[in-house]
């Protein structure tokens, strides 16, 4: 009876006590999660703010201040409350311009990205691993999403690239003449293309060659497999999910997660609720979950952040804009996620995927060996030539300017 009169009268001072421990424990991982955030801002590889900038005000930048804008998810402050370092830009087109005016309208949205990039002094345009790592301001990078914006033509592949443009989605919902979607929507084109064509084997050469990463999101099963099989750079998939939490064909199933291991590539996780809980309610466990997955079956050293922010409408509660990704970095902090673990997929994967694709770039023979000729047995001798030559000439200015 007296110890229970004892506990009774305790029982206020542990309950206070409790809180005071979980206020103190929620402080110091709120803290934790700004000064790792702060040391290695986060890159994301898919934002579709250029898609809103056209379908909301035409491109007409003068008619908004990015700073403050909300009537998107995403704004310049945003992105600072959200310690983002680097965004990936999507310069995107519909599957309905396919065959018509795709590479215009790609343009297009290439210019507004840039323009916007240039006007504000918070951002920074940069094409390359170490101009990312050299900015102080936020990096701002282009991906083409959709292979179909190229045309068919490995020539405005180049150019895409000389504007600025890093990676290409090798699809969009719709299959191209060379590659196949992931399926679903209403484009019901190029129905005979299955996987990767003789052409689509040629993009993913001159991706690497040239050194623009490839981007399996969108893309079907046999597509992601054959690329994986061929390519000699790491490659990505920019925003998706793990299919083994939410089997849609948009998210990455743990053979094709082997792969991307093997390959020493990375899948930067999608927020949308329809891919993480497959259209139901999600809240930032929910997605905690599939970082979680992933790296159980392939290690955080494949991770990373694809938002998918302003180019879907549902996203966990708790996560609905571009401010919130510390919440999401908080629960992989509760849930044992190691500081070097939380560095590398804020920032340090990515990093060296991208430098891995500019380093296989160098090293790729140059376009104008025609590797056919070798292969055919034809005049050897001088293809040999020819390849120590084209080392001598790459190599001349380096050592005598």
């Amino acid at each position: 009876m007296e110890r229970t009169k004892k506990m009774t009268l305790l029982a206020p001072f542990l309950l206070c006590f409790f809180i005071q421990m979980t206020s103190c424990s929620t402080d110091y991982i709120s803290q934790k999660t700004q000064n790792l955030m702060k040391s290695h801002p986060l890159i994301d590889g898919h934002n579709d703010l250029a898609l809103q900038l056209r379908r909301l005000y035409r491109n007409k930048l003068s008619k908004i201040n990015l700073r403050t804008i909300n009537t998107t998810r995403t704004n310049l402050h945003k992105l600072k409350t959200g310690h983002v370092g680097a965004q990936f830009w999507s310069a995107y087109v519909l599957c309905g311009a396919q065959d018509k005016d795709a590479v215009r309208l790609a343009l297009e949205q290439i210019d507004v990205i840039k323009r916007m990039c240039n006007e504000y002094e918070e951002l920074e345009f940069v094409t390359s691993s170490q101009g990312i790592q050299n900015t102080t301001k936020i990096a701002c990078l282009i991906g083409l999403e959709g292979g179909h914006i190229i045309d068919s033509s490995l020539a405005a592949l180049r150019m895409f690239y000389d504007l600025g443009a890093r990676y290409m989605t090798l699809t969009h919902t719709c299959n191209t003449p060379w590659a196949q979607t992931s399926g679903g929507g209403p484009h019901k084109v190029y129905q005979e293309t299955k996987g990767l064509t003789e052409f689509g084997k040629e993009v993913v050469k001159e991706m690497n060659r040239i050194g623009m990463i490839i981007d399996l999101s969108h893309t079907s099963f046999n597509t992601s497999r054959e690329v994986l099989a061929i390519s000699q750079a790491p490659v990505i998939f920019s925003h998706s999910a793990a299919y083994a939490l939410c089997g849609i064909e948009r998210n990455v199933p743990n053979d094709i997660l082997i792969k991307i291991k093997e390959n020493n590539g990375m899948v930067m996780v999608n927020f949308h609720t329809a891919f993480i809980a497959c259209g139901k309610t999600a809240n930032i466990s929910t997605l905690a979950d599939h970082f979680n997955y992933i790296k159980k079956i392939i290690g955080p050293e494949y991770i990373g952040f694809g938002g998918d922010y302003d180019g879907v409408t549902g996203f966990p509660e708790g996560l609905e804009d571009v401010s919130k990704y510390p919440l999401l970095v908080e629960e992989l902090l509760r849930r044992g996620w190691q500081d070097f673990e939380i560095k590398a997929i804020l920032r340090e994967n990515f990093l060296r995927v991208f430098s891995k694709v500019e380093q296989v770039s160098d090293k790729v023979v140059p376009l104008l060996l025609n590797i056919k000729y070798v292969q055919e047995g034809k005049s050897v001798f001088f293809c040999i030539i020819f390849c120590v030559l084209c080392i001598v000439i790459k190599e001349f200015p380096k050592m005598y300017f």
